[in-house]
C-alpha cells in the first residue's frame, strides 16, 4: 500500500477535501473494479462518465477519488482529489503507483496510420536475436521478454502499460518497443511515461470517426514528439509530406529516412519479389523476406531505430536478414495449385493500396489478382467509398464482404463500399456478406498461379457482430479451402 499523497506527485491538482496521508491498495477507474482501500479516478468517456459511479465506487470500498468536479455530497472518511483532467492525471498516478517503470528500460514509440506494428514487433524480433531481454506493447500481443500476454486495444490504458513495464522492470528487460496510437496520445495514456525515441511511420486517412478532421488526427500524433525529452531521438519517415511537420517543435534529437530523397538514413530498392526484398540501405545491401515497397519503409526505419540505440551497423544488417513476417501483414502461403494467399491487415485505403501495388508491381500481369475486403462497423464511414474504389480499380477481380460489422448492418456497410467502384469497374466486382463464403468464392475463381489477397483483419483470430466475437482466422480459413480444392 502506498500513500495517497505519493501517487499524486506531479498531478497538477485544483482542489483537496480530505487528508492525502491515506493509504491507497490500488488503483481503478471502472467502479465495477474496486475494492476496499483502493482509489477511484473518475473518467470522462465517450459513452458513460465516470463522474456518475463515485457513489458505487465509494460503496465499493474506495477511499479516494480523483475528478474533475468534486461531488455536492462529501462522505465523510473520503478524500476528494480535483483535477482539470482525469487521463492526464490517471496516468501519471499510474506511473507513480507502479514506480515510473519506463525510467528503468529504453522505451520507444511507434506512431503512423500504416506500419506500427510491423516496426515495432520487428525491433522486438530484431533485439530479442541480438541478445536482448526485450518488451513488445503492440495490437497483436504483449511481450515481456518471452512471456506472451493478450493485447486489447492498439495502446493499452495507462494503468496496462505501467503494469506491464514494471513486469519487464521485474524480468530485466532492457528495450520495449510500443505502438502509439492517435487514441493513445488523445486520451493522455503515454503521459507520465518516459521515452528512449519516438518513430512517425506515414499518416493517411484513418480515424475520422474519432478525431473530426485530417488536421485534428495529424496534430494529436504530432504532440507525442512534441512532448519528447531532450534525452530522446525523434525519427521521421520525410517521404511522408507530414513527416517534417512531426520533427517541428520536437525537443529531441531529429534523425530522418526516405527512400525518394535525401535523409540522414536512405534506402533503394534493388528487387521486390514475393521471395522478399534486396535493399541498399546507405551504403550496404540487404537482403529481406519482407515483401513490398511500404516494407522498405518499415525496414528502414528498424535499422535507423537499432542503430540510433547503439547496435553495430553490420550485425542490424545480418539480422534484419533473418527477421520474419509479422502475423497477419502480407502473411502468404502457396498451395499445391501454385495459387498465392495474402492475408494482410490492411484496412485503410492507403494500407489497401499499398498492398494491391506491391502485388501487381511483382506479378506478371498473366495471372488473376482477386481481392477480398470490406470495411469494419461504428467507424470511419468515409473510407468505405474510397476502399472500394481502389479495391476495384487495383484488382482484376474483388469480392467485397464483411469485415467486423460490429453494431452496423452489413448490408449498408458494402452498399457504402459499393458506391466508390467506377462505373468501368462494376463487371468486376460481387459482393457476399458472409465472409467465410467470400473466401470461398475466391477461392474456387482461382486459377494456378492466380493471386488471392484477404485484407482488413489480418492478425485477428475473430470477426465481431452485434456485440458477440465469434473465431474467425483469415489465414486458417484459406489455408483449409485451398486444400479442399485440391482434393
Amino acid at each position: 500500500m502506498m500513500q495517497l499523497k505519493d501517487i499524486l506527485y506531479k498531478v497538477t491538482i485544483n482542489a483537496v477535501v480530505g487528508s492525502t496521508t491515506v493509504r491507497t491498495r490500488a488503483i481503478a477507474f471502472d467502479s465495477r473494479l474496486i475494492n476496499k482501500g483502493d482509489l477511484f479516478v473518475a473518467i470522462r468517456g465517450l459513452v458513460s462518465d465516470g463522474h456518475d459511479f463515485i457513489k458505487t465506487a465509494i460503496c465499493g470500498g474506495a477511499v479516494a477519488v480523483i475528478c474533475e468536479e468534486i461531488p455536492k455530497e462529501i462522505v465523510e472518511g473520503v478524500t476528494y482529489i480535483e483535477v482539470d483532467n482525469s487521463s492526464k492525471a490517471l496516468a501519471v498516478v499510474a506511473a507513480n503507483y507502479y514506480e515510473n517503470p519506463s525510467e528503468n528500460l529504453k522505451l520507444v514509440g511507434v506512431t503512423g496510420t500504416n506500419g506500427k506494428t510491423t516496426v515495432a514487433s520487428l525491433l522486438y524480433q530484431l533485439f530479442k536475436k541480438a541478445g536482448y531481454k526485450v518488451g513488445l506493447l503492440s495490437t497483436v500481443k504483449i511481450m515481456v521478454d518471452d512471456k506472451e500476454f493478450k493485447a486489447t486495444h492498439t495502446t493499452p490504458d495507462s494503468l496496462t502499460i505501467n503494469k506491464y513495464l514494471k513486469k519487464m522492470n521485474d524480468e530485466g528487460v532492457e528495450f520495449c518497443f510500443m505502438e502509439v496510437s492517435s487514441h493513445g496520445i488523445h486520451q493522455y495514456r503515454t503521459k507520465g511515461l518516459r521515452f528512449e525515441g519516438g518513430i512517425f511511420t506515414n499518416l493517411s486517412h484513418d480515424h475520422l470517426d474519432y478525431h473530426n478532421t485530417f488536421a485534428e488526427y495529424r496534430d494529436v500524433k504530432k504532440t507525442f514528439f512534441d512532448e519528447l525529452p531532450k534525452s530522446a531521438f525523434a525519427l521521421s519517415n520525410v517521404d511522408d509530406k507530414n513527416g517534417l511537420v512531426m520533427l517541428q517543435n520536437t525537443k529531441a534529437r531529429k534523425y530522418t529516412y526516405a527512400l525518394k530523397q535525401y535523409a540522414d538514413y536512405k534506402a533503394q530498392i534493388l528487387e521486390n519479389q514475393f521471395g522478399g526484398l534486396l535493399l541498399k540501405v546507405n551504403d550496404s545491401e540487404v537482403w529481406t523476406k519482407l515483401i513490398g515497397h511500404f516494407n522498405a519503409y518499415n525496414v528502414l526505419a528498424i535499422y535507423a531505430t537499432a542503430d540510433l540505440l547503439g547496435l553495430e551497423r553490420v550485425e542490424i544488417l545480418r539480422l534484419i536478414s533473418d527477421l520474419e513476417s509479422v502475423s497477419g501483414r502480407f502473411q502468404y502461403l502457396v498451395s499445391n495449385e501454385k495459387i498465392t494467399a495474402i492475408v494482410d491487415y490492411a484496412h485503410t485505403p492507403d494500407a489497401l493500396k499499398n498492398v494491391l501495388e506491391t502485388i501487381n508491381s511483382i506479378r506478371t500481369k498473366n495471372e488473376e489478382l482477386i481481392t477480398v475486403v470490406g470495411c469494419g462497423g461504428d467507424r470511419d464511414k468515409t473510407k468505405r467509398p474510397v476502399m472500394g474504389k481502389i479495391a476495384a480499380s487495383l484488382s482484376t477481380k474483388v469480392v467485397f464482404t464483411s469485415d467486423n460489422p460490429r453494431s452496423e448492418n452489413p448490408k449498408v456497410i458494402l452498399d457504402e463500399i459499393e458506391a466508390g467502384v467506377e462505373p468501368q469497374n462494376f463487371k468486376k466486382t460481387l459482393t457476399i456478406e458472409d465472409r467465410k463464403q467470400a473466401i470461398k468464392a475466391a477461392c474456387q475463381m482461382a486459377q494456378p498461379h492466380d493471386i488471392i489477397l484477404i485484407a482488413g483483419k489480418g492478425h485477428e483470430t475473430y470477426q465481431e457482430i452485434k456485440g458477440e466475437c465469434f473465431d474467425f482466422d483469415d489465414f486458417k480459413i484459406v489455408k483449409e479451402l485451398l486444400k479442399q480444392l485440391q482434393k
